[in-house]
């Protein structure tokens, strides 16, 4: 690819250049007007008046020819030039400018109309006000952006479904880039989005595989670990689109969530490991419970108990300490032998 070098240009002052024009204009229409009673008073004879016409007429061509060198630039935008097909220049400043009358500005383009509005809004259908008709803009707006990226199904790193959408904050940097280097940055823009999201999101699992890695809590997942993903994602997604002239502010993940087909299974799996764990911590603390009773009952000396009736109380502690449901105590009111 040809990259040209951006040319900042700094344009002449509109007003000033506005006021000499309206002058061009008035002194074209007086020559034309003192040509004609000169004529009339056989002061000049039709040479003179032929070449006092034409000078009036040139005057007055080039005027309105100067008028379409007039341009509005307003704040935070950007307007890349271009002189019969070669680029000449880019205006950042904001203000009322005069150029070259011949420029033309350089902006994104599709074949037809058609195409334009299925391609733009398909590129900006993700954002907040998604379904707007998107107008071609002969300017680069440089205001920072929000683009909201639309569900992915992507596979994760254990293979199951999952959707994940991202919000892109991003700004033109370059305006020349992003007009010279690529068809449509918004487009591009969109594309390299959904591009970045699976070849990141596909490299880790949407959850834990087990407890113990829960525990430990050092594996990276899409739940876990969204601000370390989301920024890989804004490293990779920078490295695409520095061509394009756009700098990436940051990247969130908006949404990680199972696919529908497999979210019910995952949701019984997720109560499943819930359950466990919860058994587990409820097993061990009534086994803390149990020995520490019976340490207390031999140190305090309140019972002697030997092993089979040790083993009994064991078992009525560790039933009434674990059950889910209240347990109703029998009394014993005879002998325990």
């Amino acid at each position: 690819m040809n990259y040209i070098e951006e040319k900042i240009i700094k344009p002449v002052n509109g007003f000033a250049a506005l006021a000499l024009l309206v002058l061009l204009l008035i002194a074209s229409l007086v020559l034309m007007v003192g040509i004609a009673i000169l004529y009339d008073l056989d002061i000049i004879y039709a040479g003179g008046f032929a070449l006092g016409l034409t000078a009036a007429c040139v005057l007055m061509c080039a005027a309105c020819i100067g008028f379409a060198g007039l341009k509005i630039v307003n704040p935070n935008e950007a307007l890349v030039l271009s002189v019969f097909g070669r680029y000449s220049g880019t205006i950042y400043q904001s203000g009322f400018f005069f150029v070259n009358p011949f420029s033309s500005a350089v902006y994104p383009k599709v074949r037809d109309q058609e195409t334009q509005q299925k391609s733009l809004a398909a590129s900006l259908a993700k954002l907040s006000s998604g379904n707007a008709k998107v107008q071609p803009n002969k300017k680069v707006s440089t205001k920072i952006s929000t683009f909201v990226n639309g569900n992915q199904k992507v596979n994760d790193a254990l293979g199951n479904p999952v959707d994940v959408s991202a919000i892109v904050i991003w700004k033109v940097v370059n305006a020349t880039k992003a007009v010279i280097n690529v068809d449509n940055y918004l487009e591009y823009l969109s594309n390299q989005t959904d591009s970045t999201i699976r070849n990141v999101a596909r490299l880790y699992p949407y959850d834990v595989v087990s407890d113990d890695a829960r525990e430990e809590d050092d594996e990276t997942t899409l739940r876990g670990s969204a601000s370390q993903v989301a920024l890989e994602m804004k490293e990779e997604l920078q490295r695409k689109v520095a061509d394009a002239g756009i700098e990436i502010e940051d990247v969130k993940l908006n949404q990680i969530a199972y696919s529908p087909e497999i979210a019910a299974a995952m949701l019984q799996r997720q109560q499943a490991v819930a359950v466990i764990a919860a058994r587990k911590k409820i097993v061990e603390g009534a086994v803390s419970m149990v020995q520490l009773a019976l340490d207390r009952l031999k140190e305090d000396g309140v019972v002697e108990l030997d092993e089979e009736r040790k083993a009994q109380m064991v078992s009525n502690l560790m039933v009434v300490l674990c059950s889910s449901k209240e347990a109703n105590p029998i009394i014993n009111t005879g002998s325990i032998y």
